[in-house]
């Protein structure tokens, strides 16, 4: 796993953000809230996660999407040592591989065995929805190479699919109703007594991206 600071300015607070498989630091480099410095995680390969990046923060709030949702799941459950003042996610699940609570099998192993190019341009115009939201992704889509993404994806089929991540306690659960990717119905079944909240959204939004990072309260609290 990569661990990138995007702001590190010595403030007492941290955004601990785990993004989704493919992600990179252009996708979510954004304004981040005021008194805050910022991390982001990605590139699932592996899970191996260094702590002491975490050292001296006061206060750190857990964002997590997509496949993130799992990781952090399994990087973080038996660490109560940390002050998580909220953990929020994001269109996922911590069963990221399943047919009734996150992303069908059949539909994860296609992807997987016909990885291309191709493939990788569909699945973003999938994530996206609209028009307008895939000129914003490619308007700071990921660098990372294919053949990178193809690995990962890979490395997440022989873990995610056995291994799951229900142990960690999350604050709120937000469920984009036109999710594409982790459809709506698995979030709900996955999440169970988190509380949720319904979004009119795809499984990307830059909108609701730069509310969360920026610090929009109102998008963080609302029930």
């Amino acid at each position: 796993m990569k661990q990138l600071f995007l702001k590190k300015e010595g403030n007492p607070r941290l955004l601990l953000f785990f993004s989704g498989w493919g992600a990179d630091d252009h996708l979510f480099d954004r304004p981040v809230a005021e008194g805050y410095d910022y991390m982001l995680c990605f590139d699932y390969r592996n899970l191996d996660f260094d702590f002491t990046l975490l050292d001296g923060y006061r206060e750190i709030r857990l964002l997590a999407w997509s496949m993130g949702v799992w990781a952090a799941g399994c990087v973080l459950a038996w660490h109560d040592e940390y002050s998580f003042s909220l953990k929020l996610a994001v269109n996922g699940t911590p069963y990221p591989i399943h047919d009734t609570k996150g992303i069908p099998v059949a539909i994860f192993k296609g992807t997987l065995d016909q990885f291309s190019p191709a493939t990788l341009v569909r699945f973003r115009r999938r994530i996206c929805g609209t028009t307008e939201q895939v000129k914003e992704f490619l308007s700071h889509h990921p660098y990372r190479p294919e053949e990178e993404l193809g690995e990962e994806l890979a490395c997440l089929w022989q873990t995610a699919a056995k291994e799951y991540a229900d142990s960690l306690k999350w604050d709120k659960a937000i469920v984009g109703m036109r999710d594409k990717i982790y459809p709506p119905v698995n979030q709900y079944r996955a999440w169970g007594d988190t509380p949720v909240c319904e979004v009119d959204c795809d499984h990307y939004d830059a909108g609701l991206f730069d509310g969360l990072i920026g610090g929009r309260e109102e998008i963080w609290t609302k029930p």
